[in-house]
């Protein structure tokens, strides 16, 4: 029989009504229903990835029922890029990061909606109202996924954390009306496998005593870093799987691929030691923009600069942090991606600074080669404290923060349009 008691040995849960049990059924006695997950470690796991199934295109649909049944791309039109591609959509080809035209090509009766983030972020709130409601080890990695560690919790809910898991999949359907996919194992790159093997709507489950066999037929790009350079350079080395992995020592794959190689051993085997934090801290502060046309024009390539080191100088400002290094993002015509960074003597949060590094970057590139997207970001980040220190040679960085200080405070009282440097203007 099904039994509360955090001490039982779990191996079997009902999704729909929470029962646990000690053996192996197919359908729950309780409620009758052949929602069960079975694993002989179940009652032993407390790392969890939580992801929304097509999270975008799922409120679009909550709220437009009519959409219910129909392709639905999110997304920023003919020259952007796909958001989230709802399952329906999902069949015919059209896959997240796509390009749109692309996506359409496959999916001509798609129906494309322009992304409402304060929507989006409104419901990502509740999601997370959910997730703190049963633990405070809470790891968001975006608007739609997090890391949650439920170690602890079985004496306080009086149930396994794959019952609780399977509570928060309940509730988030109840009060959110959207669903989820959860990954469930001991850490957070299996939980994060995991979370993708049965979507949607998905409980998944990887041991300790099945995770290298998990593992084995998977493509080497599901282990996190492993980008299409990366993967191509080690199919030239004959390494296409994750068992190809498995069949080397991480000695062998130290002495090919340095420390990489011995990361990319570790996780073919299932070890992670990363901890799960309660607030993942910001990496890096971004802006980017998709033409409407493709640019080649150097002068209005630094404009569209201009505009995006404004956007993350404020951004930077709002949190109270800095960047050390200004990294220029550019995709050209043919969709190739260039990225050129350059480190600061000290970190900054002003758009003068953003904007005169990444400009230095972009004349290197602004030679006439025609780009459809431009972005600059601020990495390695630090508190606000550390920003444009006093510097006795160079009296810039003072004069710029007084400058943008003062246009701060006409924007915060008439509005971010009331005033503007003059190469925020278009040219001719």
């Amino acid at each position: 029989m099904a039994s509360p008691a955090a001490s039982k040995h779990v191996v079997c849960l009902c999704r729909d009504c929470l029962a646990e049990f000690d053996h192996d059924i197919r359908q729950c006695p309780a409620c009758g229903s052949s929602r069960i997950i079975f694993h002989p470690e179940l009652g032993q796991l407390s790392t969890a990835h939580i992801d929304c199934d097509a999270f975008y295109a799922a409120i679009e649909k909550r709220d437009n029922p009519e959409l219910i049944d129909k392709p639905v791309l999110v997304g920023g039109g003919k020259r952007g890029v796909v958001s989230t591609a709802c399952y329906v959509a999902r069949k015919f080809g059209p896959r997240s990061a796509m390009p749109m035209f692309k996506a359409l090509k496959m999916c001509p009766h798609a129906v494309v909606i322009k992304p409402n983030m304060a929507k989006y972020a409104e419901a990502s709130r509740l999601v997370r109202a959910i997730f703190d409601s049963v633990t405070p080890v809470v790891e968001p990695l975006s608007l739609d996924e997090a890391f949650l560690d439920l170690a602890g919790t079985a004496t306080l809910f009086q149930r396994s954390p794959a019952a609780t898991l399977a509570y928060v999949a309940r509730e988030i359907e109840r009060q959110v009306r959207i669903t989820v996919s959860i990954g469930l194992s001991y850490n957070k790159f299996l939980a994060k496998i995991a979370s993708d093997l049965d979507k949607p709507r998905g409980f998944a489950v990887i041991g300790k005593a099945d995770a290298v066999a998990r593992l084995h037929d998977m493509p080497i790009t599901k282990i996190p870093g492993v980008g299409p350079s990366l993967a191509d350079r080690l199919k030239v080395d004959g390494l296409f799987t994750i068992a190809d992995l498995q069949a080397k020592s991480e000695e062998e794959l130290t002495i090919r691929y340095g420390e990489t190689g011995a990361h990319l051993a570790r996780r073919a085997r299932g070890e992670d030691s990363r901890a799960i934090h309660n607030d993942r801290e910001s990496k890096s502060v971004s802006s980017e923009t998709t033409f409407d046309t493709d640019v080649s024009d150097a002068a209005e390539l630094r404009r569209l600069l201009w505009l995006q080191a404004e956007r993350v100088s404020e951004r930077l400002k709002k949190n109270a942090l800095a960047g050390h290094t200004v990294v220029l993002k550019l995709k050209t015509s043919r969709f190739k991606l260039v990225t050129r960074s350059r480190r600061l003597q000290a970190p900054t949060q002003l758009a003068e600074m953003i904007f005169r590094t990444s400009e230095g970057l972009l004349i290197k590139e602004a030679k006439g080669t025609r780009y459809r997207l431009i972005g600059v970001g601020a990495d390695d980040l630090c508190e606000a404290a550390l920003a444009d220190p006093p510097d006795l040679l160079n009296d810039g960085p003072r004069h710029h923060a007084g400058v943008e200080k003062a246009m701060d405070a006409v924007r915060a009282k008439f509005g971010r349009t009331a005033i503007k440097k003059g190469r925020a203007v278009p040219t001719k």
